[in-house]
């Protein structure tokens, strides 16, 4: 740097120098300095013009360079085009690479645009969903595609969950379409299509091996304990056989209860809603409920309620009732007969939100994110002491998923357990006003009802921090679980 101010300096001089002996020689002595100027300025000009014209005509800088200024401003333009063409070498081999990864992927990939429209796919698009790329460039996905829900699905903007579908160019198949974020600014989405056709045909002949197996066991056992109670009744039964008689009809009692709930189980997972849908007395279905099965245990001391007696649901009341007395039942089997179980029926933040907390010996964190597996036990000897088929919160699990719900699991161990069951704000529905859409049959005593805004301060207690918790977010292809 220091070499380049000395070569402009005597540039300078030169110039200067050379104007004013011209011009004392001629007698014009400031006509000199003038021409000096000029030819030092026309200088820079020239060297301004060269660099101007090359960087216009995108040409490389080549040595040999000009000395002084000049020269270092070409040195580092060079070198920037030398590192700038370096990186977009290294650009190119990563497009590649990863053009050639997206060929190979045995997932469909589509990349659309902010307005759905297809830019681009890769060649298991074509075998997977029938879009035969560049031909569906530009087009819509939803019309590409032709499905009258994924129109649906794309129009709502919430991707949180797979879309499954049939497409039409293979009704043999049924794929499960799963949409990102992509591109940054460009706001582009990123579609990746899977072939599920297999994990359906297992899961639909796991669903009606349960089924079925469930059918034909329900009537032996129905004559079994028939005989049972007979023998148990009979004053012929001989004393010694007794004992062994009332653990038969135990343990086949529990046996229908098990297959009771294997086939309501089995009915919830036939579809993702319920069939009738109409407000729901949730107030009056608790009390029921809280009756019920205080009366089944005497020996159990006062449900404290919280009850909005204005906040119904709309939904299926039988599955709700099913839900609702599973988790209180619980709450019965694993708190002791001194300690005091709460409900809590809210609107909450986010909706309304039914909680039940116990004072039993709480659960582990290890074993929260698997509750709600079928057949899974804490403590698989004392569940089955208190009678749990194991299957309770399966369905428990399985009718918030149908009623646009989520089920929270919040427990310490040795200060109890809180299962809160959260539902959407557009299945709430406030007593007293007229709905378009139906009206509470009189067994549910349930005024007709409107859609409510939430209330403010009824959102429930907050959780102390050390409370191991787990989300288990309700979905129509979970893995299905246990519960009591």
């Amino acid at each position: 740097m220091r070499d380049a101010f000395y070569f402009e300096g005597l540039w300078l001089l030169l110039g200067l120098g050379g104007g004013g002996l011209l011009g004392g020689l001629s007698g014009h002595y400031a006509e000199g300095l003038a021409v000096g100027l000029i030819a030092i300025l026309g200088r820079h000009l020239y060297h301004l013009v060269g660099v101007a014209r090359r960087i216009d005509r995108r040409a490389r800088f080549l040595a040999p360079f000009p000395g002084g200024a000049w020269g270092i401003i070409e040195t580092a333009i060079a070198e920037q085009q030398q590192r700038s063409r370096r990186h977009r070498k290294r650009q190119l081999r990563f497009a590649q690479r990863f053009r050639e990864a997206a060929v190979s992927v045995p997932e469909g990939l589509v990349i659309l645009d902010k307005n759905f429209c297809v830019e681009w796919s890769n060649p298991a698009a074509e075998r997977i969903l029938g879009l035969h790329w560049p031909v569906v460039r530009a087009r819509p996905f939803g019309s590409a595609l032709p499905n009258p829900l994924l129109k649906a699905y794309l129009a709502g903007g919430d991707f949180a969950q797979p879309f499954d579908l049939v497409p039409e160019h293979n009704r043999a198949v049924r794929l499960s379409l799963r949409i990102t974020p992509f591109g940054g600014e460009k706001r582009q989405w990123l579609v990746v299509a899977r072939d599920v056709t297999k994990i359906h045909h297992l899961d639909q002949i796991r669903r009606d091996f349960v089924a079925n197996a469930s059918h034909e066991l329900r009537t032996p056992l129905t004559v079994i304990s028939g005989f049972l109670e007979t023998l148990a009744d009979s004053r012929e039964t001989p004393p010694g056989m007794r004992r062994p008689v009332d653990l038969m009809r135990h343990h086949a009692s529990r046996m229908q209860d098990i297959i009771e709930d294997l086939l309501a189980l089995s009915r919830l997972e036939m579809g993702e809603h319920p069939e009738q849908v109409q407000p729901v007395d949730v107030p009056g279905l608790l009390a029921q409920v809280v009756s019920e099965v205080t009366a089944e245990d005497g020996g159990q001391g006062p449900i404290d309620q919280d009850i909005d007696p204005d906040l119904f649901l709309m939904g299926d009341a039988t599955e709700l009732r099913s839900a609702f007395a599973n988790l209180i039942r619980n709450a019965i089997q694993h708190t002791p007969a001194d300690a005091r179980i709460q409900v809590i029926w809210r609107n909450g933040p986010q909706g309304p939100v039914l909680s039940v907390r116990d004072a039993g010996l709480g659960i582990e964190p290890e074993h929260i994110p698997r509750l709600t597996e079928r057949f899974y036990r804490v403590d698989p000897a004392r569940s089955r002491e208190s009678g749990g088929t194991g299957v309770g919160l399966s369905i428990v699990n399985h009718v918030l998923s149908r009623h646009q719900g989520q089920l929270l699991i919040a427990s310490e161990v040795g200060g109890g357990s809180e299962f809160t069951c959260r539902f959407a704000t557009a299945v709430a529905v406030r007593r007293g006003a007229e709905r378009s859409n139906g009206s509470v049959p009189a067994a549910q005593t349930a005024a007709p009802a409107t859609a409510i805004p939430h209330e403010a301060g009824n959102a429930p207690t907050a959780r102390p921090n050390h409370l191991a918790a787990s989300s288990l977010a309700a979905s129509p292809i979970d893995q299905m679980g246990m519960g009591d």
